[in-house]
Parts: C-alpha cells; structure tokens; sequence
C-alpha cells in the first residue's frame, strides 16, 4: 500500500500552493484534500458586547468545503493524476489545528502537506499558526509549502 498524504486546503493561495506539491510529488499515491469548518464559524458579535449565531453560517461553510473538495479534483484531474492516484475529500468541524491533527491521526496519514500563510512577528504571535501547530504536534513528517 502507498503513502496517505493530507492536505488541508481553506481555498488560501498557500493551501492551493500545498495541493499542487502534493499532487506534483506523491502521484500514485493517495492524497485526501481536507477543509476544515470552524465551530465559530456563524458567530457574530456587536461592538456592544451583544451576539448572535447564524444557523446557516454552518452550512455554508461546510458547503464551500465540498466546493473546495470540487476543485482539487478538477486540479488534480488537470494535473493528469486521477488515473494512477486516488484523491478523497473530506470536510470535519473543529479547532482547524485540533482537527488536522486527529484526522491524521484516525486515518493512517503518512505525511501531511500544509500552506503556510507567512506571518510573522506580533501576526503570529496574536493569532497563532495552523501550520506551525500541526508541525508541532504531527506524529507523521509535515511539508510547510510557502
């Protein structure tokens, strides 16, 4: 059996960037594009303190995921792939980091190829990094793609 590589995509030219080294460098392989949906993803908050939660916001969100999942097909049966590599999506609700890591985790992922979005400085201090968590924490080797 071949190598499992996930590849989360949020649609960012760094997750697109990721995708096309994965399907570049692991053809024959299998590749599943994951997309996930944060829970906080539908709450919206005032400037006076006040909230409220779009129900729909969800559902939108998991809906662009299996748009995105569209698209890395389309890409990859561009790249002239799909007929030697086998290429699943995935959409999972989580804390992004969190959920990467237990998909690779529960689904024999041998490596993970992530975007990175580049920030540096008090940018990463502040709102923290997807890709530097996974690579923090991943039981399997993590490719950063810039």
């Amino acid at each position: 059996m071949g190598a499992h590589v996930l590849v989360p995509l949020d649609g960012s030219p760094q997750s697109w960037a990721a995708f096309d080294h994965a399907v570049a460098n692991y053809d024959g392989e299998t590749i599943t594009a994951l997309h996930v949906v944060d829970p906080m993803e539908g709450v919206y908050s005032d400037s006076g303190g006040g909230g409220y939660y779009d129900a729909q916001a969800h559902e939108r969100a998991v809906e662009r995921g299996k748009e995105l999942g569209e698209q890395a097909r389309d890409r990859a049966d561009d790249a002239g792939i799909l007929d030697t590599t086998v290429l699943e999506t995935a959409v999972e609700t989580g804390r992004p980091a969190r959920t990467i890591l237990k998909y690779a985790d529960e689904n024999d992922v041998d490596h993970i190829v992530i975007g990175s979005h580049g920030r540096s400085g008090v940018a990463r201090i502040l709102l923290g990094s997807v890709a530097e968590t996974v690579t923090r924490r991943a039981s399997v080797p993590v490719t950063i793609v810039r």
